[in-house]
């Protein structure tokens, strides 16, 4: 496997994940974070962090969106619930 090719496989794993954290919906972050030690506000800021690095503009808001799959108040407001 070339660097290019290990590239877009870790690309396709990314959008995967990001896919993956989209529709689990039922699984809140801290939840997340107690069991995996990330959660999507940790993927939306590493992807900030690897814009940035690039040269990319890039706000927190639309790394989140890009993470979240929408505005992260709206994800909040649909799906975030209270903690036990």
């Amino acid at each position: 496997m070339d660097d290019r090719q290990r590239t877009e496989i870790e690309a396709a794993a990314f959008r995967r994940l990001v896919e993956h954290l989209q529709e689990r919906t039922d699984v809140q972050n801290i939840d997340l974070m107690e069991l995996a030690g990330f959660c999507r506000n940790c993927v939306s800021g590493w992807y900030l962090e690897a814009a940035d690095e690039r040269g990319i503009p890039l706000s927190k808001d639309e790394a989140r969106k890009i993470v979240y799959g929408m505005p992260y108040d709206d994800w909040k407001a649909k799906f975030q619930t209270e903690r036990s």
